[in-house]
C-alpha cells in the first residue's frame, strides 16, 4: 500500500484499488464518487494478524486506496491486539481511540458539515480515529504458535460504539469463515446506507439483517429511560432495534464501582488524570467510555484512551515524570503501568468480573501508598476526598433491582438518570434567572422553571445570559456592546439562594467543588462554547437590527467610504449566516441581500464595478 504524501484524512484514488494523487482522497472525489456513503460511516476496515517474524501486522486495508501513515499503521496494529497479560481466548470485542497524524479535519469536507451542524458536540471527533475491534484467538494446530490470532477493525470518526460493536458481531464471525469476499460484500452494503443525519431514524441493511437506529441530535432531550421501539413500517425482516448508537450498558460497566460512582463522577468532572487498570481490553475500554459518558449533558473535554499500550507512539508523552500528569482517562491492561504511572494521583484497579452475593464485590478506596508494583489488588487508589456525600438511596434501589432480577437496561436507566440529574443540578446554578430586564437572546426555556429532568442539552444558562447586553442597547449603526466577563465571585455568591440544593438532595461541599471545577478543562470547554454561542447570537441580533432599520435615511449624510464599509460588513455577516454560523431567520437573510443590492445601486458606477465585478 503506498504511503500518503499530504496530511489529514485521506482516501486517494477515485475508486477501489485505483492509484490517485497524494492529496486528500475525499477532496479529490465528487459527491457521487465510489465509497462516498461508506465514508460517511467508516474510514476503512482493517485486518490485523500475528506474524511470527514481525509480530502484529496489517494484513488488509479496505477499501485498498485508503492510505494510512506508518505511525497510524503501527498504532492500529498494537491497539488491535490484547497484550500478553490479558490471556483473551475466544472472541473479544473492545475499542480504542488514537490521534489522527494529519491533525484536525479541514472545514472544506462538505460531507461532514450536515452531521457536525446538528450532532451533539460530544459525538464529534475532529482529531481522533475510533477503532472498534473484534479479536479472535483460538487453538489451531496448523499454526506454528498453536493459535489462530486475528483482529477485524472498523476505523471511524463516529463514536457510535454500540452500533459498530453490533455490526462487528454480525460481520466478524462470517469474515473469519469466508475472508475477503465477505468483507467486500459488507462494505458494499454499507456504501448503500443513508448518511448519519442527526435526528433521523435509519434502517441499515447488512448481511440479511436490518439495524434500526436513531442518530442523536443536539436538540434531543437527554434520555433517562430505555427507548421505545420505533414504528417498523412492516419491514421484513423485522429490524434489530438499537436503543442507542453510542450508550453502553452503564450498570454492567459500573458494577464493581457502584459504591464510588459519585467519587468517580467528581474526578471525571474535574478532569483529573485517571488510570483504569483492567484484566482485559474489553473491560478497560468499556469502563473508560462509561466514565467519559457520565457527564451528560456536559461535553467531556479531556483526552481519553479506552485501551492504551506501552507500544503506543504517545507512550512517552503521556507517562513522562518531568511534568504533571496530563488530563487523561487512560485504560490499560499491562501491570507494568502500575510502576510507570505511580506518580498519577488516581488509579482504578479492576479485577476479573465476579458475582458475590446480591451485588458484585465492590472495590474499596485505598491510599496510593498501598499501591504495589506486583499483585495489586482491586481498588480505587487515591488521596482524593469526595466533596459530596454518597447517595445511599441510589445504592438501595439498585440492590433491590438486583434482588428482584430487574432487567439490566432498567438498572442502567436508573443509574444514567442519577448521573444526568447530578450533572444538571451542578449546572443549574449557572442557569440562575436574571432580574436585570430582558437580555439579548431572550429566554429559550419557554417559561419553564429549570428542573433537573427538563433541561435540554443546551439549557438556557441564565447566569451566562445575564452577561449579555440588554437587547435595547443593540442599535443598527453602532458596534454591539461587549459580553461581560464571567466573574467567579459573583457566581459563587449566588449559590446561597440559587445553589444545587434547590434540585438535589445530596449534601456536601458544593462550593469547593465549583472552585475546583473552574480550574478544569471542562469549565474552560463549556465556557468557550457558551461564549461563542452568545457572540454569534449578538452578531445575529445586530444583523436583524440593521435589516429592520431605515437604511435610506441612514445613507443620506454618509460618505461613500462609510457606505462601502457597510456593504463589506453586511456581506461578511451574510456569508457567516448562510454558512449556518449565525442563528438568523431566512427572511433576515433575504432582507440583508436586498439591502446590499440597494446600497450598491446607490453608488457611482466605478464603485459598483469594484463591488460587483463581472
Amino acid at each position: 500500500m503506498e504511503e500518503r504524501a499530504g496530511a489529514g484524512p485521506r482516501r486517494a484514488g477515485c475508486g477501489l484499488g485505483t492509484a490517485g494523487p497524494k492529496s486528500s482522497g475525499r477532496a479529490a472525489r465528487g459527491a457521487a464518487a465510489p465509497w462516498a456513503r461508506f465514508s460517511a460511516w467508516l474510514e476503512c476496515v482493517c485486518v490485523v494478524t500475528f506474524d511470527l517474524e514481525l509480530g502484529q501486522a496489517l494484513e488488509l486495508v479496505y477499501p485498498s486506496d485508503f492510505r494510512l501513515t506508518d505511525k497510524e499503521k503501527s498504532s492500529i496494529c498494537y491497539l488491535s491486539f490484547p497484550d500478553s497479560h490479558s490471556g483473551c481466548l475466544g472472541d473479544t470485542q473492545f475499542s480504542f481511540r488514537m490521534r489522527q497524524c494529519g491533525g484536525h479535519r479541514s472545514p472544506w469536507h462538505a460531507d461532514d458539515q450536515p452531521y457536525n451542524r446538528k450532532a451533539p458536540a460530544a459525538l464529534q471527533e475532529p482529531a481522533h480515529y475510533l477503532g472498534y475491534v473484534y479479536f479472535r484467538q483460538v487453538k489451531d494446530s496448523s499454526v506454528k504458535r498453536g493459535y489462530f490470532q486475528k483482529s477485524l477493525v472498523l476505523l471511524s470518526r463516529l463514536p457510535f460504539v454500540r452500533l459498530f460493536q453490533s455490526l462487528l458481531s454480525l460481520m466478524a464471525p462470517e469474515y473469519f469463515d469466508k475472508l475477503t469476499p465477505c468483507l467486500e460484500a459488507v462494505c458494499n452494503e454499507i456504501d448503500q446506507w443513508p448518511g448519519p443525519v442527526p435526528g433521523q431514524t435509519l434502517h441499515l441493511p447488512v448481511m440479511g439483517v436490518v439495524i434500526q437506529v436513531c442518530i442523536p441530535s443536539r436538540v434531543d432531550k437527554p434520555e433517562c429511560s430505555p427507548l421505545k421501539q420505533y414504528d417498523q413500517e412492516n419491514l421484513l425482516p423485522a429490524p434489530v432495534v438499537l436503543a442507542s448508537v453510542h450508550e453502553l450498558d452503564l450498570f454492567r460497566c459500573f458494577q464493581p464501582v457502584l459504591t464510588h460512582v459519585q467519587t468517580l463522577w467528581e474526578l471525571v468532572l474535574l478532569g483529573e488524570p485517571l488510570v483504569v487498570l483492567a484484566p482485559s481490553p474489553d473491560v478497560s475500554s468499556e469502563m473508560v467510555l462509561a466514565l467519559t459518558s457520565c457527564l451528560q449533558p456536559l461535553k467531556f473535554c479531556c483526552d481519553f484512551r479506552p485501551y492504551f499500550t506501552i507500544h503506543d507512539s504517545e507512550f512517552k508523552e503521556l507517562t513522562t515524570r518531568t511534568q504533571a500528569p496530563p488530563n487523561v482517562v487512560l485504560g490499560v491492561t499491562n501491570p507494568f503501568f502500575i510502576k510507570t504511572l505511580q506518580h498519577w494521583p488516581h488509579i482504578l484497579r479492576i479485577g476479573e468480573p465476579k458475582m458475590s452475593g446480591d451485588l458484585p464485590k465492590q472495590i474499596k478506596l485505598k491510599k496510593p501508598s498501598r499501591l504495589k508494583t506486583l499483585d495489586t489488588k482491586p481498588g480505587l487508589y487515591t488521596s482524593y476526598t469526595a466533596h459530596l456525600h454518597r447517595d445511599k438511596a441510589l445504592l438501595k434501589r439498585l440492590l433491590k433491582g438486583v434482588q428482584k432480577q430487574r432487567p439490566w437496561d432498567v438498572q442502567s436507566a436508573l443509574l444514567r438518570r442519577h448521573l444526568l440529574e447530578l450533572t444538571q443540578s451542578f449546572i443549574i446554578p449557572l442557569v440562575r434567572p436574571t432580574q436585570e430586564g430582558r437580555r439579548a437572546g431572550g429566554d429559550t426555556s419557554g417559561g419553564l422553571r429549570p428542573q433537573a429532568h427538563s433541561l435540554s442539552p443546551h439549557p438556557q444558562e441564565h447566569y451566562m445570559a445575564s452577561l449579555m447586553p440588554l437587547q435595547k442597547s443593540i442599535t443598527p449603526w453602532k458596534t454591539p456592546p461587549q459580553i461581560r466577563p464571567f466573574r467567579q465571585d459573583d457566581f459563587l455568591r449566588s449559590l446561597e439562594h440559587a445553589g444545587p440544593q434547590l434540585t438535589c438532595i445530596l449534601k456536601g461541599d458544593w462550593l469547593g467543588l465549583y472552585r475546583r471545577f473552574f480550574k478544569s478543562p471542562h469549565f474552560d470547554g463549556w465556557y468557550r462554547q457558551r461564549h461563542k454561542e452568545m457572540a454569534q447570537k449578538l452578531e445575529a441580533l445586530h444583523l436583524e437590527a440593521i435589516c429592520e432599520a431605515n437604511i435610506e435615511t441612514w445613507m443620506k449624510d454618509k460618505s461613500e467610504v462609510e457606505v462601502v464599509d457597510l456593504v463589506l460588513k453586511l456581506r461578511e455577516k451574510l456569508v457567516r449566516a448562510q454558512g449556518h454560523q449565525l442563528p438568523v431567520k431566512e427572511v433576515t437573510l433575504q432582507r440583508a441581500q436586498l439591502y446590499i443590492e440597494m446600497v450598491i445601486g446607490s453608488l457611482p458606477k466605478d464603485l459598483q464595478a469594484v463591488l460587483c465585478p463581472p
